[in-house]
């Protein structure tokens, strides 16, 4: 099987590359008078009783689903289950599934393929995925096992129906959590035929189907051959998509189930059987597996990702936040009446000075608690719950916008540069560079200590000096000019373009949505 990576974000200048492909965090939906019309209408009386009786048989489901686990121990539902439980539940669950998605306007779910069994491809992965509608796919593929958040166990109805599945539960609250998730979808996926299939959105969140999100390496841990699942939503009009940014939850559900009918496209292309290179790096597995479904798509494969709460994109060899979490500062302190250039910061250059939050709300002359504690969670903090006043004060001089690009790298140079163990002059090391970046750019912390190792590789130290920091952040024809977008918004935004860079730089875009699986 050939070898490749995804492609990278596209240049921030059209005029410097190939066009750059749409932003996946972003959905916007455009209706024209005649459509307004036809939703005030459908929306009034159709719509009401679609979601009515789809809620009426989402809790028909409750008794199926928990019959099949019902005087069950532990140690048997690690198992699968047969027998009479198997038939009666899974048969049961699955038609009022179908017929839940039909009240919602799902008229027809078109299928392409053939799907493998579970001897052929003990995993199936899913893309793009778009919308909490996208469980649809669970149909034709006969309710596969799947990965879910250990938290949705409480909630009602959608528990119920993950015991029943004998769902993999990940916490996000605990690392361990990860591990033992590996372990056990390695142990189906090499049953031999044992365990039903498991299904995966590799993606890990939603994307407005125009492009594909990095794909995370879990489903393919395993090394074990997987089946590509290709979702698609051919209608005239886009109400499913749930992106970062755009229509809610509730205005999703709403618009689709105003729709006369919704059409959804589920296509099986051919196992992919790994390399023995690729069944030895998960990474790699998944990276030439978002290729081949991207290229069957006909969008692009980007790297792409959430990392934490915020959508990641990659411009160049850097991975930098959509909306860094500087901009966000600067909203609580303008919102609080704080101007950063009158603040006097006193952080020493090269020294770390770690302060308190009681410290932080004097030096910044914040009263508001709210505001105060709201400010000092955009800082790292230590184990001890403090910060590093040095990160403060680059945070404010680059709000203050008073200083030019040169001078504000310079003063980021000089706060985080260290003196050298041998010989004269101060290196910019991996960990400040790895904190300028997070705290100017929003990039990854893991991401800027890579790029800084391969910026090192040309020089003699393992730190860059000043001339090779600012050739990268100021004179590189990418990266420089990265730098004076994220930090030197222009004063007139265009705010008809919400995904561009000068919009996002001048904040006209609102306020992020967080989602994710």
């Amino acid at each position: 099987m050939s070898q490749g990576s995804p492609g990278h974000w596209a240049p921030l200048d059209p005029t410097s590359g190939p066009p750059a492909p749409p932003n996946p965090f972003v959905h916007e939906l455009h209706l024209s008078r005649l459509q307004r019309v036809k939703f005030c209408l459908l929306g009034a009386l159709l719509a009401p009783i679609r979601v009515l009786l789809a809620f009426i048989v989402l809790f028909l489901l409750w008794p199926f689903a928990w019959l099949q686990v019902a005087g069950l121990t532990e140690e048997q539902l690690q198992e699968p289950i047969t027998g009479w439980r198997k038939t009666v539940c899974h048969n049961g669950v699955l038609g009022l599934s179908r017929l839940l998605f039909f009240l919602l306007g799902f008229l027809r779910i078109r299928v392409r393929g053939q799907r493998a069994s579970r001897l052929q491809a003990p995993v199936l992965v899913a893309a793009p995925h778009s919308t909490f509608f996208d469980p649809i796919v669970l149909l034709p593929c006969d309710l596969p096992k799947v990965v879910s958040r250990a938290e949705n166990l409480s909630v009602p109805v959608i528990g119920a129906l993950l015991r029943f599945n004998q769902a993999i539960l990940v916490s996000r609250h605990d690392p361990a959590s990860r591990r033992r998730v590996v372990e056990e979808v390695r142990r189906r996926a090499t049953s031999g035929g044992k365990w039903p299939q498991v299904l995966f959105f590799p993606e890990g969140t939603c994307s407005n189907k125009k492009a594909l999100l990095k794909f995370k390496p879990g489903a393919f841990i395993a090394g074990v051959p997987v089946q590509p699942v290709l979702i698609r939503y051919p209608n005239s009009l886009d109400t499913t998509s749930w992106a970062w940014r755009g229509p809610g939850v509730l205005k999703v559900l709403w618009l689709t189930a105003s729709q006369p009918c919704s059409i959804v496209d589920v296509e099986f292309l051919p196992v992919y059987h790994p390399s023995p290179e690729e069944s030895r790096n998960p990474t790699l597995y998944a990276n030439n597996v978002q290729r081949v479904m991207a290229q069957a798509l006909g969008i692009p494969a980007t790297e792409c990702e959430f990392v934490g709460s915020l959508p990641v994109i990659v411009v160049g060899r850097l991975k930098v936040s959509l909306e860094p979490q500087l901009w966000e500062l600067g909203k609580v302190l303008r919102k609080a009446g704080l101007s950063p250039g009158r603040v006097d910061a006193g952080a020493e250059p090269g020294r770390s000075r770690m302060i308190s939050q009681e410290e932080f709300a004097r030096q910044l002359q914040l009263s508001d608690p709210q505001t105060v504690a709201g400010a000092f969670s955009y800082f790292q903090q230590d184990a001890q719950g403090l910060v590093d006043f040095r990160d403060v004060a680059l945070a404010l001089a680059a709000l203050d916008g008073g200083r030019s690009l040169d001078e504000l790298t310079r003063l980021a140079f000089e706060l985080f540069a260290e003196e050298q163990a041998e010989g004269p002059g101060r290196l910019l090391y991996r960990q400040g560079f790895s904190t300028i970046l997070h705290l100017l750019l929003g990039s990854p912390r893991p991401a800027a200590a890579t790029l800084h190792a391969e910026l090192c590789q040309a020089g003699p130290h393992q730190g860059l000096s000043l001339c090779q920091f600012q050739a990268f952040s100021l004179h590189d024809p990418l990266h420089g000019k990265l730098f004076n977008t994220y930090l030197r918004p222009s004063p007139k935004p265009q705010a008809s373009v919400p995904g561009s860079p000068m919009a996002l730089a001048n904040g006209t875009v609102p306020a992020p949505k967080q989602k994710g699986d």
